[in-house]
């Protein structure tokens, strides 16, 4: 079997999945595209591949953990 490998990745309007060169979804947090990657890789695993997931931390996107515009903010 193969590798299947997942990357959260920040995009101007919010985030998307990387997954074999294509990113064809996006999501509004980092959290919400975690939880995309993470059900793909789950069926991955399930057909027997090497899976990686990787998430990058507070430092990408809009610096939040979770990636989330921060709506609590004064403008």
């Amino acid at each position: 079997m193969g590798l299947a490998e997942y990357m959260i990745v920040s995009k101007p309007d919010g985030w998307t999945v990387l997954h074999d060169g294509s990113a064809p979804h996006s999501y509004d947090t980092k959290e919400a595209a975690f939880e995309a990657a993470v059900a793909a890789a789950s069926l991955a695993l399930r057909q027997g591949h090497e899976v990686h997931v990787s998430v990058p931390g507070r430092d990408a996107g809009n610096k939040t953990a979770l990636g989330a515009k921060d709506s609590q903010s004064v403008p």
